[in-house]
């Protein structure tokens, strides 16, 4: 059984890392596969789903609004399908820290007969709503946001849509997912077009339960358009979570920067939409082993990597939406490659759980890395011979957390990160998973970590 979070963790720079791991379910697809399961007809298992907070507020909504969901265990879910037919909550929908949470099920309660209301925690309700709010009142839902951002919380009057045909204005997977479901409700035809890719797990999910989109690719620009019929009902089909690559991310990036470290870590999500990260890892240097295994729905397999040198490099354009979780380790491991690293294109990170940009430049510099920001992203001046162990906060955000720890094992001496209760949201195994992989110049396994609880 895990641990409870700890709101401090110490970190100490390893001697040592890797082995053979697995990571918790994928969190993207954790919340999906509830929702997908409440809404379609029929009983469906879901096997690998990630117990994290961000999730079970998904599933605590689901419901409240009169799905029957079982919990065999903390990963294996059984979900009594209600064919669309939500009962209206009798309280707000609280979505705690989870965008993910409240975008997809907006565009969801957009087409129910009732009127709901979605809050969350003061970092939920400080993001921006505005881009689904837009084109949500375009096909006909009432919603109310707070102020000119549309913050939470977002009152919705649900009723009768009407498709419509959008172009995302930004790479965004819960923008697009939140009017593939809307599209579901609505009269007609709901045409999404994106430029740029980002996350297929909603059309991958969409056919898995057998209601496939239509999807025209531009051979003139590449840019893709997802088409949902109105009506289109979702039929049960049983589901299995693979490990989540943004949670894998941590250790894969750590395995590469720490020459003589060898990583496998298995039974991995590898859809080609997530997996940017392989690709900036291998353009600095790194030695990483990819293999696929194929499924009915998403790509899972294993990854080894061996450690050695990196080098930096500069990640910008059409690659930012495939690596935007991936960003502040990313950020890190360029502190420890030769050279530098150099993040642009990256608006989006000002307005995550915190302002990932300005967070990271912040705890860098902590280390004694050079940072020079910019409101796009970031140059982080590498080296990595002179970091130390630095007290940092995780300005309440779990990847923030998760990355600084990960620069500890780095840094000379004592690092100790703050408000790392956090952690929770995305991955509750974060502290006991590290001690499996690594050890260290002080303390040994276990020694790595202490916190008040």
């Amino acid at each position: 059984m895990s641990r409870p979070p700890a709101s401090t963790l110490t970190v100490r720079q390893a001697r040592s890392f890797g082995g053979e791991i697995s990571v918790p379910g994928d969190k993207s697809l954790s919340h999906r596969a509830v929702l997908f399961s409440a809404l379609a007809d029929g009983t469906t298992v879901i096997t690998g789903f990630l117990p994290g907070e961000d999730c079970v507020c998904t599933m605590r909504a689901l419901q409240a609004m009169g799905c029957v969901i079982e919990a065999d265990s903390k990963t294996r879910l059984i979900v009594h399908g209600i064919d669309g037919k939500l009962q209206p909550p009798l309280e707000p929908l609280d979505c705690g820290n989870s965008g993910t949470a409240m975008r997809l099920m907006a565009g969801v309660l957009a087409g129910q007969p009732f009127t709901s209301r979605l809050i969350g925690d003061a970092s939920l309700s400080s993001r921006p709503m505005k881009r689904i709010v837009d084109p949500l009142r375009q096909m006909g839902a009432q919603i109310k946001g707070q102020g000119e951002k549309q913050t939470a919380p977002l009152e919705i009057t649900g009723g009768p849509l009407t498709g419509i045909e959008y172009t995302l204005p930004v790479a965004s997977a819960q923008l697009k997912s939140c009017l593939l479901l809307a599209g579901l409700f609505a009269n007609g035809t709901t045409s999404i077009t994106e430029k740029t890719p980002s996350r297929d797990h909603t059309e991958r999910l969409l056919a898995h339960f057998h209601a496939p989109p239509v999807i025209d690719v531009n051979p003139d620009d590449q840019s893709k358009t997802i088409r949902v019929r109105g009506g289109s009902r979702l039929h049960a089909r049983d589901f299995n979570v693979p490990g989540d690559f943004s949670s894998a991310a941590f250790w894969i990036a750590a395995a590469a920067a720490m020459p003589g470290a060898d990583l496998t870590i298995t039974n991995l999500g590898l859809n080609g939409t997530r997996t940017g990260l392989l690709s900036v890892l291998l353009r600095m240097g790194a030695q990483i082993h990819e293999s696929i295994s194929d499924s009915s729905c998403e790509p899972f397999g294993n990854v080894r990597v061996y450690g050695r040198k990196l080098r930096g490099t500069k990640i910008a354009g059409a690659e930012i939406a495939n690596v935007i979780d991936e960003l502040p380790i990313i950020a890190v491991i360029g502190a420890i490659a030769d050279g530098d690293t150099e993040i642009r294109d990256a608006h989006e990170l000002r307005v995550k759980e915190t302002d990932r940009i300005a967070a990271m430049a912040t705890n860098l510099r902590a280390f004694g890395v050079a940072v020079t920001e910019h409101d796009d992203g970031m140059t982080v001046h590498g080296g990595g011979e002179k970091l130390t162990g630095a007290k940092v906060g995780s300005f309440g955000d779990h990847r923030i957390a998760m990355a600084c720890a990960v620069l500890g094992l780095f840094a000379k001496g004592e690092t100790t990160v703050s408000e790392t209760a956090c952690i929770a949201t995305s991955y509750p195994t974060f502290q006991d998973d590290l001690n499996k992989i690594a050890t260290f110049s002080e303390g040994g396994l276990g020694g790595w970590l202490s916190g008040d609880r």
